[in-house]
C-alpha cells in the first residue's frame, strides 16, 4: 500500500470517527444533562412533593423530559444518523 494512500485513509477514518462519536454522544450527554439538572434543582421535580398538584403539573417535569429526549435520540435517531454518516463517508 502506498504511504500517501494509507495517510489519506487514516485521515478519513479520523474525521468519520470524530463525527460518529459526536452523533452517538449527543443522546447520553443530553440525558446526563437532565439528570444533573434534576440533582441541582430538585424542587423542579414535583413528583417528590406532589401535594396539591394536578396531573398535568406532575406530567410536565422539565428535567425528566430532557432525560426522555436524550434517551429517544440515543436509541432511535442516532443509530440511523450514524449509519447515514458512514454511508456518506464511504461514497466519498
Amino acid at each position: 500500500m502506498n504511504a500517501e494512500l494509507a495517510h489519506q485513509l487514516r485521515a478519513k477514518q479520523a474525521v468519520r470517527s470524530w463525527r460518529l462519536r459526536v452523533v452517538r454522544s449527543l443522546g447520553p450527554a443530553t440525558s446526563l444533562g437532565g439528570v444533573v439538572w434534576a440533582l441541582v434543582q430538585p424542587y423542579r421535580l414535583t413528583l417528590l412533593h406532589p401535594h396539591g398538584q394536578g396531573f398535568w403539573w406532575l406530567f410536565s417535569e422539565p428535567p425528566l423530559w430532557v432525560v426522555l429526549v436524550g434517551l429517544v435520540f440515543g436509541l432511535v435517531v442516532a443509530p440511523g444518523l450514524a449509519a447515514d454518516l458512514e454511508d456518506a463517508e464511504e461514497e466519498r
